[in-house]
């Protein structure tokens, strides 16, 4: 049941994303560019879509806290952690950075990809070969931190 309802949400997800046209790089470019806005060029259409959102999930992740677990999971994960340190400065800054860059984030670059065309899935390839980097030098990074004398 678990997974009909993860394809369902996903299925949802990603068709919000294509009817909102996230997943049109042009679209998102037009959003971002924020010095459009004296040119009379900037698009802000796709803060609706996230205030829509926001405006969806809010509710719902009260209705799920206040239950005290999901319908289709064991538990309700909420990260405890709330501290900014540098390591989410600096992947909000490349997440940002990729975003104005190329107008794709995951989730509208994977629900892109079924248009089958090539920009999409040369970024979703640089996202998997970026992932499997970050896990490939996650464990050097801790043995190097362990050797480093404290401070």
């Amino acid at each position: 049941m678990r997974i009909v309802v993860a394809l369902i949400a996903g299925l949802v997800f990603g068709a919000g994303l294509t009817i909102s046209q996230m997943v049109n790089p042009g679209k998102v470019l037009a959003f971002l560019d924020i010095a459009a806005i004296a040119k009379g060029g900037w698009d802000p259409s796709l803060a609706f879509v996230m205030g829509g959102a926001l405006a969806a999930a809010a509710p719902a992740y009260l209705l799920v806290r206040r239950r005290g677990r999901p319908l289709f999971a064991p538990t309700l994960y909420i990260p405890q952690r709330r501290d900014v340190d540098l390591r989410l400065l600096a992947g909000a800054a490349l997440f940002g950075a990729g975003w104005g860059l190329v107008g794709f984030c995951p989730g509208p670059a994977v629900a892109a990809l079924a248009y089958g065309v090539a920009k999409p899935l040369i970024f979703v390839a640089a996202m998997l070969a970026g992932m499997a980097l970050h896990e490939f030098a996650g464990p050097w990074r801790s043995q190097r931190a362990a050797a480093e004398p404290a401070s």
